[in-house]
């Protein structure tokens, strides 16, 4: 079932640009208001002002994402098991989500969404399976 989401979720990017940006596997420092063992969401498509959902835990709810597109950052510390993050959104009806490992990756450990989507959930987890 996830195999099926993360294709339809990868189809729907492509198709609607609902992504605008992963960023590769690299050492980047701690967002300022992201300690480390947290997942933090920005209000725009950056990470130095203040975070709007900061969390060492899982997250529900109903963040909608402005015009100036919001970043979802997994700042977690590693933790087998449990320091990869699920994004949950929707957009036109439909639920998308992403895993995101722990900065500094391997692998993407923050996405930049846009346009007014909501995110729904940010889950903690085990590995990404990608």
């Amino acid at each position: 079932m996830r195999t099926l989401t993360a294709m339809a979720a990868g189809a729907s990017v492509v198709a609607v640009g609902l992504l605008v940006a992963t960023v590769p596997a690299s050492a980047e420092p701690d967002p300022p208001d992201c300690p480390k063992g947290n997942v933090c969401v920005f209000s725009v498509d950056d990470v130095q002002g203040p975070a709007v959902i900061k969390t060492t835990g899982n997250w529900s709810g109903s963040y909608t994402v402005g015009p100036s597109g919001s970043v979802v950052f997994n700042n977690g510390a590693p933790q087998p098991g449990l320091d990869h993050v699920q994004a949950t959104w929707i957009s036109d009806g439909k639920t998308f989500g992403r895993c995101l490992h722990n900065n500094p990756g391997p692998g993407d450990y923050r996405v930049t969404l846009t346009r007014d989507l909501i995110l729904t959930s940010l889950v903690w987890r085990g590995e990404c399976a990608d």
